[in-house]
């Protein structure tokens, strides 16, 4: 972990990282993550902040038209059935949590269209409480490494909960996401760059650089 960190001191640091550190307002974290599903940092940024011109508490998002939440997050991944998501949370969320966002795994899941990774997401980068975000980049990484073993995205969240110490819970998703988009790359990763490559099993690699 001390090496990852200095090699990470390098990298573009993932977006919703930087937006958290600057401000933990949980319904901008939820919302971001949720633009954030498919989509490059750079144009989940854009987006964000132009919706947020608009509105920025669950009630004032509620007020919006599904059209303005629509053409304000163009062009992020899927934005026509993301800005339906969004009226819908920031409807239920001004109804039935009185404007606050949950602050737990659990009760977060029982929102429509918040999965597992925007709920673990929400609670170390909002809350600041223990939670294990995995993306592509935590799957992918944790088992080229031979750490875990595991098919999907949901196992891996349990097998490192199970097997990493908890005080690296709350960054290791911040971590493996600049790693993996700068160094452990899906194809042909740099491993010839890479500080902690004597660890790696170096699983399902069949070239790199």
């Amino acid at each position: 972990m001390r090496l990852l960190r200095k090699q990470v001191e390098t990298l573009d640091v993932p977006w919703l990282e930087e937006m958290a550190a600057a401000d933990r307002d949980p319904f901008k974290v939820l919302i971001s993550c949720i633009l954030s599903l498919r989509t490059q940092d750079r144009t989940t940024g854009e987006a964000s902040r132009r919706l947020f011109s608009l509105a920025s508490t669950p009630e004032e998002m509620a007020s919006l038209s599904r059209d303005e939440i629509r053409r304000a997050i163009y062009p992020v991944g899927f934005y026509r059935v993301k800005a339906e998501r969004i009226k819908e949370l920031s409807e239920t969320i001004a109804r039935r949590y009185h404007g606050k966002v949950p602050d737990s795994i659990d009760e977060l899941l029982q929102l429509r269209g918040v999965g597992r990774k925007t709920a673990n997401l929400v609670v170390t980068l909002a809350y600041g409480r223990p939670g294990i975000c995995v993306d592509t980049h935590v799957h992918r990484i944790t088992n080229r490494w031979g750490y875990v073993r595991t098919k999907h995205p949901d196992e891996t969240e349990f097998a490192l909960r199970k097997k990493l110490p908890r005080r690296y819970w709350k960054e290791i998703n911040g971590l493996l996401v600049a790693f993996g988009q700068g160094v452990c790359k899906p194809v042909s990763p740099l491993c010839s760059a890479c500080s902690i490559r004597e660890f790696c099993d170096r699983r399902g690699v069949s070239r790199s650089r």
